[in-house]
């Protein structure tokens, strides 16, 4: 489940994915007791104003930082302990369409170690600007 970039209507796609952190998040005793390892993913449909035909200039200040974006999801995780998963996706999202050529947010949040016989639980939300 990925955004794709749209020409036709200016649209890019910026991305993060596999994200590893240590997170303080749950609702059960041994969640609480200390971080556990999540594993996070963001996408991004951001405005594109070099589409659908253009190269746009080749400067730094035109394009949404991936950079920040994992900084920003860093100190969201960072900020202390939240009991759902869906709360830290949810703060995540926002925080991302604090940038005004931000027009949707799709962040995943997985617990790969939540249980010995599962790869990974988790939650998939989505937020638009606006919305």
């Amino acid at each position: 489940m990925t955004y794709a970039p749209q020409a036709e209507s200016g649209r890019r796609v910026v991305f993060v994915r596999g994200l590893e952190l240590m997170a303080r998040l749950g609702i059960h005793p041994h969640e609480k007791a200390g971080p556990q390892r999540i594993v996070l993913g963001v996408e991004l449909v951001v405005q594109d104003d070099a589409a659908p035909a253009a190269v746009g200039p080749d400067d730094f200040r035109r394009v949404v930082d991936y950079a920040r974006l994992v900084e920003t999801a860093r100190e969201v995780v960072a900020a202390g302990h939240v009991l759902l998963v869906e709360t830290l996706a949810e703060r995540v999202a926002l925080a991302a369409l604090a940038d005004p050529r931000v027009e949707r947010a799709r962040v995943t949040v997985e617990k790969p170690d939540a249980f010995p016989d599962v790869a990974s639980v988790g939650v998939v939300v989505e937020r638009i600007r606006g919305g």
